[in-house]
């Protein structure tokens, strides 16, 4: 006797009398997509902002008299890990050495260049845990070179946990160290071949560049070059009146 095969139930055939899971065989399998959010809608303090609105344009225009050949940005997400968005910072300053400073940059993938920022600046908030402890982890991992922390908010001589300065650096064998710990005004950055410089108090601090062997000379913003130049113009037009006047005197006295 001939056994008899069993055929599909009804519910395991589509419409067209195939076996369903057949057509599911048959069907591509789609596979995720990772997205990469270029903001998170997240608000900053607005003295983060000023600080780094501030020294962003310093920094390029430095890198550039160096003849480096690298871009200084701000706020923009950083990512690190292929398929994993959440693997992402947003440094409130950074180098990426090699890239050009026209470059219009709404996020940072390393895996598409291989380049990760050389340089970080970080401003530190209100929060002090995200800031002092997680951030430094996540800048280790993303394989930041230098690494820095400045508190507007420390308060020297207060019991708070607060400081000035942190630097950051990568050691061979130890990943990102933390090296220095000031209460200072200044530190020097080994990256920038520069020192960072804290001026005012309060609402009204500011980071700048400071040049020299101990940073005292602070470099120029845009505004204090325009002035300066505006200045050297209106010290030229007098002294050529005055060599006007003089030669006009000469000529008059001059015996026909």
């Amino acid at each position: 006797m001939t056994a008899r095969v069993p055929q599909p139930v009804a519910h395991d055939r589509d419409g067209r009398g195939r076996p369903a899971y057949a057509e599911s065989m048959r069907a591509p399998t789609k596979q995720p997509v990772a997205v990469y959010p270029e903001t998170d809608d997240m608000g900053e303090h607005e003295l983060q902002r000023l600080i780094s609105e501030l020294l962003r344009p310093m920094l390029a225009r430095f890198l550039a008299e160096r003849g480096l050949v690298a871009h200084a940005g701000a706020d923009q997400f950083v990512y690190w890990a292929p398929g994993n968005p959440t693997k992402r910072i947003a440094p409130d300053l950074y180098v990426l050495p090699g890239v050009r400073q026209d470059i219009a940059i709404r996020s940072w993938k390393t895996w598409e260049t291989g380049i990760v920022p050389s340089f970080v600046l970080e401003v530190a908030s209100d929060a002090i845990t995200k800031d002092y402890e997680d951030n430094p982890v996540l800048y280790d991992e993303l394989g930041v070179d230098e690494l820095v922390i400045f508190d507007p908010h420390a308060r020297p001589g207060s019991r708070s946990r607060r400081v000035h300065w942190q630097v950051y650096r990568r050691l061979r064998g130890r990943g990102l160290v933390r090296v220095e710990v000031s209460q200072s005004d200044r530190v020097r950055s080994r990256g920038l071949r520069a020192w960072l410089r804290s001026v005012g108090d309060g609402d009204a601090v500011r980071v700048r560049l400071g040049l020299g062997a101990r940073g005292d000379e602070l470099y120029p913003t845009e505004a204090e070059l325009e002035r300066a130049r505006r200045l050297s113009a209106e010290e030229e037009v007098a002294r050529l009146r005055a060599l006007l006047e003089r030669q006009r005197v000469a000529k008059k006295r001059t015996p026909r």
